[in-house]
């Protein structure tokens, strides 16, 4: 698709993909202090979250640039199932 590329300064092709998270690291601060928070004296910090609200997630597109290889993210639409045709 053709948009605006922010290291280029214009207008160029980009190819375009769908962003996947990676694996998350138990060992990373975030991780540690969640689980303080959930064991220990005081107990559940928050409620468990029973049912979620929403059926579907906002699908995060990654385009790349074919001039200079930068990734440039844009938040999509609320999708059940995002297809990139070739």
């Amino acid at each position: 698709m053709n948009t605006f590329c922010p290291k280029c300064g214009k207008h160029t092709s980009h190819t375009a993909s769908i962003y996947k998270a990676g694996k998350q690291r138990a060992s990373a601060i975030g991780a540690r202090r969640h689980e303080e928070d959930i064991h220990g004296y005081g107990g559940q910090k928050f409620p468990k979250l029973v049912r979620t609200a929403k059926t579907t997630k906002k699908q995060i597109i990654k385009l790349k640039c074919k001039v200079c290889g930068k990734f440039v993210q844009r938040l999509g639409i609320r999708l059940r199932k995002l297809e990139i045709e070739q």
